[in-house]
């Protein structure tokens, strides 16, 4: 779906079928804020959000579709944060 929001019929195909892929970061950052700044523009959402969202992306529990999570990692990996994508 390119320039446009995946169908959330089509996300949930894609998770059934291929399950979900988890974001890691390699080791603990320095920059929490590097991270949320990124969340915050990616993902669309609100401080409160992003610093929910970061929890979850430092406990290894934020998780989604290999896309949504490879194109995330890479937005991190270029602002300087060492983070993969792993299949669950």
């Amino acid at each position: 779906m390119c320039g446009g929001d995946l169908p959330a019929e089509r996300r949930d195909q894609m998770l059934s079928e291929h399950g979900p892929t988890r974001l890691q970061v390699s080791s603990p950052p320095a920059k929490n804020v590097v991270i949320m700044r990124v969340l915050r523009a990616e993902l669309g959402i609100d401080l409160t959000t992003a610093k929910a969202m970061l929890r979850r992306v430092l406990d290894g529990g934020y998780s989604g579709t290999l896309p949504e999570i490879e194109h995330l990692a890479r937005t991190l990996r270029k602002s300087g944060i060492a983070v993969t994508a792993t299949r669950s």
